[in-house]
């Protein structure tokens, strides 16, 4: 069932759990994701990016119709979400294919101007009936457009959501994007000094290569939107990898995106475990 974004936030964030939100780039992806958070029992967020819609040859309908299907029949609520959107032309294209939520990307500018573009963003999104995330602090692990070893000021990150009327905040606390391994550790007194001076919910981006226990503490400390995506691309892969490499003969795609849906289905089921209670992935 669709369910808006802004409330599987706010209901994460009031039994100090997390929503756990998966970057969608083929439908088996959005399909995967769903199955893992219906096994789990447990809501989930479909989130597609801005570069995930330049794969996608600049069209975000397409998938965006895909990702909205899934979620309207899944067993579970499942949130839609446009991710690091740079764009005001894809911005707005959200609300009209069906998206609840965006996360707008201004942090490749200084602060200030980081400031009036997301301002205008949350103006402009207000009207379409949007929530809204952002990002403070610069993420590494994208290509030179955020630092690594960056961490959000406290003071700041609050005057930042003050001037802007962000519904949520992602910030720098030692995680990055595009990790493959799971060796991250995460800045925990600086989460728990976010979590008292920022007013609406932290995000974690770059999730992927954060250990369990990690990720389970920085969720205690008010972390409530967990965004994950390469690990269920290194599932994908590894199994696709390893179906070519025992049947090097195998031509029908269905022989092995089926086994690449599960694994990254199972993926998610193991990671929204880790988000709500605390239980392990066994």
């Amino acid at each position: 069932m669709f369910a808006p974004t802004g409330d599987l936030v706010a209901t994460a964030a009031a039994a100090r759990t997390a929503i756990g939100a998966f970057n969608v780039i083929t439908i088996e992806h959005a399909e995967a994701i769903v199955a893992g958070a219906e096994a789990a029992g447990l809501p989930v967020i479909l989130q597609v990016s801005e570069n995930a819609v330049r794969f996608h040859h600049g069209r975000l309908a397409p998938i965006a119709a895909a990702a909205r299907s899934i979620a309207e029949a899944a067993d579970v609520p499942v949130g839609l979400h446009l991710d690091h959107v740079e764009s005001d032309e894809l911005l707005a294209q959200a609300a009209p294919n069906g998206f609840g939520s965006v996360m707008y990307d201004a942090s490749r500018l200084p602060y200030a101007g980081n400031v009036a573009a997301t301002a205008a963003a949350v103006a402009r999104c207000r009207t379409a009936g949007l929530w809204v995330e952002s990002e403070l602090g610069e993420i590494g692990g994208k290509g030179g457009a955020h630092a690594f070893g960056a961490r959000t000021d406290p003071g700041e990150a609050a005057a930042f959501v003050a001037a802007t009327g962000v519904d949520a905040l992602a910030v720098a606390v030692g995680s990055s994007h595009a990790m493959t391994t799971r060796s991250a550790r995460l800045d925990h007194d600086l989460i728990g000094r976010l979590a008292v001076a920022v007013p609406v919910p932290l995000v974690l981006h770059g999730s992927s290569g954060v250990p369990d226990e990690e990720l389970r503490e920085a969720v205690r400390g008010g972390m409530a939107k967990i965004n994950i995506g390469t690990a269920l691309n290194t599932a994908f892969t590894g199994t696709v990898r390893s179906a070519l490499g025992e049947q090097p003969d195998l031509v029908d795609p269905r022989r092995y995106l089926a086994s690449a849906r599960i694994a990254m289905a199972e993926t998610v089921r193991a990671a929204l475990r880790v988000l709500n209670s605390g239980v392990t992935t066994a």
